[in-house]
């Protein structure tokens, strides 16, 4: 499924899960906390919505790096790889890299069958095979990095759309309020409340998808940034042990 389909897709099932479950709000006992909530107006249901798509983009990326870790320890990997170079079995090195199944090994396999490749075209070369390694890493991390930071575009712009439709919801209540106590004579008291309430909620609902969308935008990205360097650290390890000339197809 390409992803602006399942970005459609969740639009589509969270405002429809938001609304319905708006409408039943409407529908508890004035007294409980639901009701309470659905006075805060329609905008109520599309902050809903948004909540609950940030929540699904959690669960997709929380799922979705920790594949990218991997089976097993990364620097006991990186280390057992390592050794399996010096004593000169690649292949053993590539499949290694196979059962692993994390990106940093997705990457490490991509300097090991370039090196052995330019085994295979018998270039002794030491600085253009360090070259040509250095040029699979790059390669292989371009293909990575998307994988790593899918949807995290999403979070950030939920995270500042929460905030300006809670802003709207405030200031529709603010309005609603301010019309209450325009009117002659005695403001009408139950509007005046349903518009200060419409105005909190809103604020409130807004501001906690504001802030929910900030935290996993950030804790993501460290964990993508996080990935990036021992990537890069690996790979120049294992590019180092390679370059040394002691392995051999």
């Amino acid at each position: 499924m390409k992803q602006s389909y399942f970005t459609a897709l969740l639009i589509v099932v969270t405002y429809a899960v938001s609304l319905g479950f708006y409408v039943w709000m409407g529908t508890t006992a004035p007294e409980s906390i639901f009701h309470a909530v659905w006075k805060g107006g329609p905008v109520v249901s599309v902050l809903m919505a948004l909540i609950l798509m940030l929540i699904a983009y959690t669960v997709e990326r929380i799922i979705a790096l920790k594949k990218a870790a991997g089976k097993g320890n990364i620097p006991e990997f990186v280390k057992n790889l390592k050794q399996v170079i010096e004593n000169g079995a690649i292949d053993k090195a590539i499949a290694q890299c196979d059962a692993h199944q994390s990106s940093l090994a997705a990457v490490l396999r991509a300097v090991l069958d370039r090196y052995k490749k330019l085994s295979e075209f018998n270039v002794t070369d030491r600085e253009k095979k360090i070259s040509e390694m250095e040029k699979a890493v790059e390669e292989a991390t371009i293909m990575e990095m998307p994988l790593l930071e899918n949807n995290l575009v999403a979070i950030s712009t939920i995270a500042s759309i929460s905030t300006m439709v809670g802003l709207l919801g405030t200031t529709l209540g603010m309005i609603r309020a301010f019309a209450a106590m325009a009117t002659s004579g005695a403001p009408d008291a139950v509007q005046l409340s349903l518009g200060i309430s419409e105005a909190l909620f809103n604020t409130a609902l807004g501001i906690f998808g504001g802030i929910t969308g900030i935290v996993a935008y950030n804790v993501f990205t460290s964990r993508v940034d996080r990935f990036s360097y021992m990537i890069d650290e690996a790979a120049f390890y294992i590019i180092h042990t390679l370059g040394t000339g002691k392995s051999d197809c």
